[in-house]
C-alpha cells in the first residue's frame, strides 16, 4: 500500500516538538531514534495514533525518543532528514548509538551476565542487519522457482530446455551467490569495507573452490584420523565445505575484516593503501575463513540442522504444535534470524525444508489475526494499519502486523498463535513439505514440487490456520476498548524490550 512518507514525516516532526526541538536523528531496523533538546515536548499519544506508527517511547537510558515504525523505517527516516536537513545526521553518533542498542550499560559497568546478554544481542543484531536487505530477494527467488515448477509440471516448459535453465538460474542466483550479497550487507553493518568483503564472498563461491567441495578437482583426498580433507594450504590439510548458499562464514569474514583493515590502514603508507589494504585483507581474512572458521562454522550449522531435522521427522505433529505455537515469539527478539540460515541451508542441501513448511503457518496466523482486528475495530487508523499488516503477513513478512497490531494488543498475538499451532500440527501430521524459501499464502508455489497431494494439503491446512486464528482473535482476542487500555498503559510500551 502506498504511503505518503512526506506527510508522515511532517506529523512525526510536529509530534516530537517541531524541527527546532530535534538535535540528532538516527534509525535502527524498526525505529526512528531522536535526540531531542526537550523530550517533554514530544506528544507520545499523538505520535502513537499516527497511521503507520506502531508506538513511541522515551528511553531515558539512551537519551532517545524512539518511534516504532517497522520495515518502512528507512523511507520515513529519509523523509525526516530531507525536511530537517543534513545537520541532524552524525555518522559517529549513529555508530555509537547502534552499538548501545537495547540500552546496554557501558562495558566497564556490566556484570558477567550482562556482557553475555550484550554479546548475544550484538550477534542477533548483526545477523538481522545483514539479512534484512536480502530477505526480499530470497522470497522473490523462492516464488520464481515455485512458478517454474508449476509451468514445468503443466508442460509449458521442458525441464531439459534452455528456457528452463535460464529461469532456474534466475531463481538460484540469489541463493548461490548469497555469500557475496550477505558479505556486502554484513560489512556495512559491521563497518568494514563492503567491496572487500564481497570479494571474499566471491572467493567462497569461486568455481574452483566449489569444484574442490564437489570432488571434481584434481586434488587427492587426504584421510587423517578418519577425517577426510579435500585440499591443503601450504601443507596444512583443509576440508573445504559447500559455501554457496551459506551465510555465517561470510558474516565472520565481515567481522574479521574490520580490525584487520583498520590495522592495515594505520601501518600502510597512504600511497600504497588503496592497493595493499584490500590485497592483505582478502589474503588474511580469506585464509582464516578457508582454513579455520569456515569449516568449523559449517560443521556446527550442519550438525544443528541435522539434529533439528531429526527432531522434526521423529514426530512432525508435535514439532508442528510447538513451532506453530511459539515461533513468532522469536521474532519479538529477532531470534528468528538464527533460523533463517538453517532454512536456507536445508533448501540448498536437500531441495526442501520441513521446518520452513511449519514456520509458514505462523506467518499466516499472524496475518489472519491482524485482519480480524481490521474487521472488528471501528478505529479507522487501526483498521488501515491492520489491513496493511495482514496483507504483508500473507506476503510472508509478519513484522508490520506483529509490531503494528498484534503485540500492541497482546491477546491478538497469542490468539493468533493458537491457529498457527493447530495448523502446523496438522501440517506436521500429514508431513507437508516445502520446496522454496517463501512462506505464508504467497509461498503456495513453493509446495508444487511435492505433487498435487502436498499442494492441496497445504491449502487445506493454511485455510484452517487462517480461519482458526481469525476466529480466535475476533471472538476473544480484541475489542475496541483495548485501544484505550493500551493508551493508558503507555507507557509500558510492549516494544521497549524488543531487540531492534
Amino acid at each position: 500500500m502506498a504511503q505518503d512518507y512526506n506527510k508522515l514525516a511532517d506529523d512525526i516532526i510536529a509530534g516530537v516538538g517541531g524541527a527546532d526541538n530535534v538535535d540528532k536523528v538516527i534509525h535502527c531496523i524498526t525505529r526512528l531514534r531522536f535526540y531531542l533538546k526537550d523530550e517533554k515536548k514530544a506528544d507520545t499519544e499523538k505520535i502513537s495514533n499516527l497511521p503507520g506508527i506502531a508506538g513511541a517511547v522515551y528511553n531515558a537510558a539512551l537519551g532517545q525518543y524512539q518511534v516504532v515504525i517497522g520495515p518502512a523505517v528507512n523511507d520515513v527516516y529519509d523523509a525526516v532528514v530531507a525536511k530537517l536537513g543534513s545537520e541532524v545526521v552524525d555518522q559517529e553518533a549513529t555508530e555509537k548509538a547502534l552499538e548501545e542498542t537495547g540500552g546496554a550499560q557501558p562495558k566497564t559497568n556490566r556484570t558477567a551476565w550482562e556482557n553475555v546478554t550484550h554479546a548475544f544481542q550484538t550477534l542477533i543484531g548483526t545477523i538481522t542487519g545483514s539479512m534484512i536487505p536480502v530477505v526480499g530477494l530470497l522470497a522473490a527467488s523462492g516464488i520464481l522457482k515455485g512458478i517454474l515448477t508449476l509451468i514445468t509440471e503443466l508442460k509449458w516448459v521442458q525441464a531439459n530446455s534452455s528456457t528452463y535453465v535460464i529461469i532456474n538460474a534466475m531463481g538460484d542466483a540469489v541463493f548461490y551467490f548469497l555469500p557475496i550479497l550477505v558479505g556486502f550487507t554484513a560489512a556495512k553493518q559491521l563497518k568494514s569495507d563492503p567491496i572487500t568483503v564481497a570479494a571474499i564472498g566471491g572467493l567462497l563461491v569461486h568455481p574452483t573452490i566449489t569444484a574442490i567441495y564437489e570432488g571434481t578437482s584434481k586434488f587427492a583426498l587426504t584421510n587423517i584420523l578418519g577425517v577426510q580433507f579435500n585440499a591443503n594450504f601450504f601443507g596444512i590439510p583443509v576440508k573445504i565445505p559447500q559455501y554457496t548458499y551459506s551465510i555465517f562464514p561470510i558474516i565472520v569474514a565481515a567481522w574479521l575484516a574490520r580490525p584487520i583493515g583498520n590495522w592495515l590502514k594505520k601501518v600502510l603508507p597512504l600511497s600504497l593503501r588503496s592497493i595493499f589494504q584490500p590485497l592483505f585483507t582478502i589474503f588474511i581474512v580469506g585464509t582464516l575463513i578457508i582454513v579455520v572458521f569456515g569449516p568449523v562454522i559449517t560443521l556446527i550449522s550442519q550438525g544443528f540442522a541435522t539434529f533439528l531435522n531429526w527432531l522434526l521427522t521423529l514426530n512432525e505433529a508435535v514439532a508442528g504444535l510447538i513451532i506453530g505455537g511459539f515461533y513468532q515469539s522469536l521474532v519479538i527478539f529477532g531470534l528468528h534470524w538464527m533460523v533463517v540460515p538453517l532454512v536456507a541451508n536445508d533448501i540448498a542441501s536437500s531441495g526442501h525444508s520441513v521446518l520452513n513448511a511449519l514456520i509458514s503457518y505462523t506467518m499466516i496466523a499472524q496475518a489472519a489475526g491482524a485482519f480480524a482486528v481490521a474487521v472488528k475495530t471501528k478505529n479507522k487508523n487501526l483498521r488501515s494499519l491492520s489491513i496493511a499488516g495482514g496483507l504483508s503477513g500473507f506476503a510472508g513478512v509478519t513484522e508490520p502486523a506483529m509490531y503494528g497490531v498484534n503485540l500492541k494488543y497482546g491477546k491478538v498475538f497469542w490468539m493468533s498463535n493458537i491457529g498457527s499451532a493447530i495448523g502446523a500440527a496438522i501440517g506436521g501430521f500429514f508431513k507437508i513439505d516445502m520446496f522454496g524459501f517463501t512462506g505464508s499464502w504467497i509461498g503456495l508455489p513453493s509446495y508444487f514440487a511435492g505433487g498435487t497431494g502436498n499442494t492441496w494439503l497445504f491449502v487445506a491446512t493454511a485455510a484452517i490456520t487462517t480461519i482458526v486464528s481469525f476466529g480466535c482473535v475476533y471472538l476473544w482476542g480484541f475489542k475496541d476498548s483495548d485501544i484505550d487500555k493500551v493508551k493508558k498503559a503507555e507507557k509500558k510500551n510492549v516494544f521497549k524490550d524488543a531487540v531492534a
